[in-house]
């Protein structure tokens, strides 16, 4: 059963999301400089002064209207049933959260780490990098999406190869003691029809330190902890960390980089402007922190270096308009890329179809 995201957000940024959704003539994609409120969670249908998720045509959906052009459908076909659904019968890879010390931000931090069934040093891995959305943590993927079972069954198809993936907590200003205060999407943090978890409810907030806000937001550092400072730490600290730590390729072509909604942004402010780093860019459902196109792409003749350069979106989600921006960029300057729209809105099962897609087409 698709399961679109709730998100309960403070008055200000709520006030800021709703003039996102009601702003309909800015270009698509152009929008670094506006606060990315709401940008992965959707309100309910019928919520007060929003409109409902699901339309397209030019009407309102979550984030804005949505206005499909000839270029935006399917690349490939929908998983089959169950295909993140966890398998007794398949081997299973170990998922870990490692806290690490990053320089850049001179403060102690935390990664989920997956190693695949069967992690041996006696050989190297590709590693793939999962960037989680605003509502959630370094344990999005694995609780909303499923990741883990996505790869766990993948392996055990044949159809992926062996990969470590990290999953890093994209708000650059959570600290490895305050990670386990943020519930994330997937863990319990909505209780029935999007209404806060019970207290003492598995995945309910678990008393962020004060200052630190709830769900990603302003009071954990504001929306800049999720910019440069980011970059700075993935780049600097975290790629480092684990080159250091587990047998893995340190070479482009052995690292991926992609990331749902807030983490789509990022993905695609860093990956195609990092093309020594990175062979394999995947943005899914990416959100208003964005940059413009112009600023994704600053060197296309660079950009073309990249093995995939995977955009996908839902044609029910209202934030369409960013990946179309990128797409026909893209397009316009020539740069090879994968265009994947199907039929889903800004939620789960839009994320985890994509990582199922996308990892069969990386390290090959």
């Amino acid at each position: 059963m698709k399961r679109v995201l709730f998100l309960a957000l403070p008055p200000a940024i709520l006030a800021a999301g709703t003039c996102f959704a009601q702003a309909t003539g800015a270009p698509a994609g152009q929008g670094s400089s506006t606060p990315p409120a709401a940008a992965q969670a959707a309100p309910g249908p019928g919520a007060p002064g929003q409109p409902a998720a699901g339309r397209a045509g030019g009407r309102g959906g979550f984030g804005g209207p949505i206005e499909l052009g000839p270029d935006d459908k399917p690349a490939f076909p929908d998983p089959p049933a169950g295909f993140n659904a966890r398998r007794d019968s398949v081997p299973h890879g170990e998922l870990k959260a490692v806290p690490y010390d990053s320089k850049s931000l001179g403060t102690r931090r935390r990664i989920r780490v997956y190693t695949p069934p069967g992690y041996s040093t006696s050989r190297k891995y590709p590693v793939l990098y999962l960037l989680h959305g605003i509502g959630g943590n370094d344990l999005e993927w694995v609780n909303a999406c499923h990741a883990d079972n996505v790869i766990d069954n993948l392996l055990a198809e044949g159809k992926i190869e062996p990969m470590i993936v990290i999953f890093p907590n994209g708000n650059s200003s959570v600290t490895a003691d305050a990670a386990e205060g943020f519930a994330g999407e997937g863990m319990g943090a909505r209780g029935p029809a999007g209404a806060p978890a019970a207290a003492g409810a598995p995945g309910a907030g678990r008393g962020a330190a004060p200052g630190r806000g709830a769900a990603g937001g302003r009071g954990m550092g504001g929306f800049d902890s999720w910019g440069t400072s980011f970059e700075n730490d993935l780049l600097k600290d975290i790629i480092p960390y684990v080159e250091s730590h587990y047998s893995v390729y340190s070479d482009r072509e052995h690292r991926a980089l992609a990331g749902l909604s807030m983490g789509g942004g990022q993905t695609l402010n860093i990956g195609p402007s990092h093309t020594e780093t990175f062979a394999w860019v995947g943005g899914f459902s990416s959100a208003p922190n964005t940059k413009t196109p112009a600023e994704v792409v600053p060197d296309p003749e660079a950009a073309k270096k990249l093995k995939l350069f995977w955009l996908a979106c839902g044609n029910k989600d209202g934030l369409i308009r960013i990946s179309q921006g990128v797409h026909n960029y893209l397009k316009e300057k020539g740069v090879p890329h994968v265009w994947h729209v199907d039929s889903n809105a800004h939620d789960n099962t839009e994320w985890a179809n994509n990582l199922y897609l996308f990892g069969q087409r990386i390290f090959r």
